[in-house]
């Protein structure tokens, strides 16, 4: 079936099993599924937005009224990138407890208060206290993932992550040209001193993040039919509903009757069966066990784990490791390569050169989100397939990487040119991660979120420390990562995609 340019704004037809959607209503705010989709990526946008908010000024502006090193500044990035870490890690069990609607909420609540406080610090071990509590919002990403997961199914669900995922990362691109503007507003305009002026701009990024997470609270869902508590009734209620109308001879294409109303407040007519099986179900009875063992369950010590030392769990940490941990590390690096490089740029166009690379994950992220769904509908549900597809743009990501740092050119459209390709590649490994996590433990989705969005960070944290040791040998670091990225990535080849034996989430 081609795609339909009225799936953008129509109301999406639901799977009546899980009442999960089989489209995106991107332009469509007023409808359930727009909003959850709307919500999820403006807030991991302005998250990501406050979250880098101190670099853009950080190089010239606060390093020269707090007297920084460049060490210094280096260990702030470091440091706002391992408190994420810790708060990803966190926030995945969390979404599983009290679901990734009140996750989300909460860390942005959160993480809006030392933004607010940006401006308190005077030095440079204040800068470390605030840089790492406003890492808390870089946690959102989890909550984020999580979140569109509950609300979009299988055929749509990598292009939905990847969508969100995709257009929050470009916020840390924005914040390269939002941050200096309002900085130079305050200072030229309104004539106050480089030393306030700063400090005020912060002021912008909490109201936003404030707005934007009571918007959040007040409009949207934990889960298409309402409250976390009762996100298992959907699938109950299939179950004797199909017990009641479909013989369990039956095939799909018997379309079990649905009572009640569409929970998104669209007609009945929007509620479809499911095309294809759960995984590998294949019967009435097994597709219905399926979805049962998609619900998210309060994980308990020993099945988080089972989940988390898994064969699959381990191969999506080290590709994403490698992918968004390398991302991070190059954002943070990419205007001084370039104005090593290029010196006739100077601080400012130097950085926005630097921006773009951030800014490309709104076509980038969602590309390998949405190549990831294809493939999968192509292949008739082949998940091997899903994961090849990661491993093959993360090694020809690591090849990109290789290229810049051998060549380390001096001409600037050839150096852009090389970095612009790299990221089309990298990031799109991003994208394609989180269209297969999923199918990977989905009674599980919070953890295994959390743990591997966690494992990029680290993998941030890594790489910057690499950069940071060997100083200003950008070009080594590239291809000091390129190779790292290959190895990782063909490592694990050879693990199935999903646990041998699982129907549906276990």
């Amino acid at each position: 079936m081609g795609f339909a340019i009225n799936k953008l704004w129509a109301a999406p037809e639901l799977n009546p099993y899980n009442k999960k959607a089989r489209s995106i209503p991107i332009l469509n705010p007023v409808n359930q599924y727009g909003r959850v989709f709307f919500f999820s990526w403006m807030g991991f946008f302005i998250a990501f937005w406050s979250w880098y908010a101190f670099p853009p000024l950080l190089s010239k502006s606060i390093k020269a009224d707090m007297h920084l090193s460049q060490n210094e500044i280096a260990n702030s990035n470091i440091i706002a990138l391992t408190a994420t870490l810790l708060v990803r890690a966190v926030a995945g069990p969390m979404c599983d407890h009290i679901g990734p609607r009140l996750t989300f909420a909460s860390l942005l609540f959160v993480g809006s208060i030392p933004t607010a406080l940006a401006g308190t610090a005077h030095n440079a071990m204040g800068l470390y206290f605030i840089r790492f509590f406003v890492g808390i919002l870089g946690g959102t990403f989890v909550p984020c993932q999580v979140w569109t997961t509950g609300f979009f199914d299988k055929n749509v669900v990598g292009t939905a992550n990847a969508l969100v995922g995709g257009w929050g990362n470009s916020g840390g691109g924005i914040t390269y040209f939002v941050m200096p503007a309002i900085y130079d507003s305050l200072k030229n305009d309104r004539g106050l001193s480089s030393h306030v002026s700063w400090r005020v701009s912060f002021i912008v990024p909490f109201i936003l993040i404030t707005t934007v997470a009571l918007g959040l609270l007040l409009l949207t869902d934990d889960t298409p039919t309402g409250k976390w508590a009762d996100r298992s009734a959907v699938v109950q209620n299939a179950r004797s509903t199909h017990q009641t109308v479909v013989s369990t001879t039956g095939g799909l294409d018997e379309k079990p009757a649905i009572n009640g109303s569409v929970s998104s407040g669209d007609e009945k007519k929007n509620t479809i069966p499911p095309t294809g099986d759960v995984e590998s179900g294949t019967g009435d009875v097994q597709v219905i066990d399926g979805y049962q063992h998609e619900v998210v369950q309060k994980p308990t010590l020993k099945e988080s784990m089972k989940v988390m030392l898994s064969p699959q769990t381990l191969m999506l940490c080290f590709c994403y490791f490698n992918s968004f941990g390398a991302e991070l590390a190059i954002n943070s690096i990419l205007g001084a390569y370039y104005l090593k490089n290029f010196p006739y740029l100077g601080q400012t166009q130097s950085g926005r050169w630097a921006a773009m690379f951030g800014l490309l994950n709104v076509v980038t992220r969602p590309l390998g989100g949405f190549i990831a769904d294809k493939i999968y509908v192509a292949t008739n549900g082949s998940l091997w397939a899903k994961k090849l597809w990661i491993n093959f743009v993360g090694v020809v990501a690591g090849l990109m990487c290789i290229v810049i740092g051998k060549v380390n050119s001096h001409d600037q459209d050839t150096m852009i040119g090389l970095v612009a390709l790299m990221a089309i590649f990298l990031e799109a490994g991003n994208g394609a991660n989180f269209a297969l996590v999923p199918h990977i433990h989905p009674h599980a989705n919070g953890i295994l979120s959390g743990i591997v969005g966690a494992t990029g960070n680290f993998g941030g944290v890594i790489y910057a420390i690499i950069f940071r040791y060997n100083h200003t040998d950008y070009a080594k670091v590239f291809w000091i990562i390129g190779i790292m990225m290959i190895i990782m990535n063909l490592m694990f080849v050879w693990v199935q995609p999903i646990p041998k034996g699982q129907i549906g989430g276990r």
